[in-house]
């Protein structure tokens, strides 16, 4: 029997006078088929995963080297050092201002004798110096000395004795200038343990 001359109801899918006899198809069926990735589609979501990592990590690794490296420089800035020798102080035991030097090694390299700060040197004996640091404790400014103001801040006008200790009860500094330890090696050799302390504490504070 032609399926044309049945009912429309008994035609079944696809059929239809207007076309043939073909019906178009679903609309509801179109797209249903899953596409298949292609292989340049895949690499181009790999590669874009990897660079996101990547991207993501650099700022992570450059944050450690930043965190570990002022701990780093603390932990040499804190070694003896050779400063000067000892014929290279008047015996009367007036202080003389030295640059401390050091070598400092960061993530990648390591640097030549840089200036790290200052000190003044002075005799107390033949064999025993005192090593002072030149920064005032008050706000960080570099201390000056002459022989009529001895110690003196030009910043704030805190002053202090030959010794280092606070001379005057109107100086802001918060304390004395920091002394720092001293060693004597090979008869001459003046070796300081340079450290720098915060500023505007009561007490010496590494910083």
């Amino acid at each position: 029997m032609n399926r044309m001359n049945l009912p429309p109801g008994d035609r079944g899918p696809g059929v239809s006078p207007h076309n043939g006899g073909i019906l178009p198809p679903d609309p509801q069926h179109r797209g249903a088929c899953p596409t298949i990735p292609t292989r340049r589609g895949f690499l181009k979501q790999a590669s874009a995963i990897i660079l996101g990592t990547v991207a993501s990590l650099v700022p992570l690794v450059s944050g450690l080297i930043m965190f570990f490296d002022p701990l780093r420089r603390k932990s040499q800035a804190s070694e003896f050092l050779p400063v000067a020798s000892l014929t290279s102080l008047p015996a009367d035991g007036s202080p003389r201002k030295f640059s401390v030097r050091a070598s400092r090694t960061d993530a990648w390299n390591k640097s030549p004798l840089t200036p790290i700060g200052a000190v003044y040197l002075r005799r107390k004996s033949d064999k025993s110096v005192q090593a002072l640091n030149v920064v005032c404790p008050h706000l960080g400014c570099f201390v000056d000395f002459d022989t009529t103001q001895g110690y003196h801040c030009p910043c704030h006008k805190s002053t202090f004795a030959l010794d280092g200790k606070i001379n005057s009860p109107s100086s802001p500094a918060p304390r004395g200038l920091d002394e720092l330890e001293v060693e004597i090696r090979n008869e001459t050799e003046i070796w300081v343990k340079f450290q720098n302390f915060r500023t505007g504490e009561a007490k010496m504070i590494p910083a």
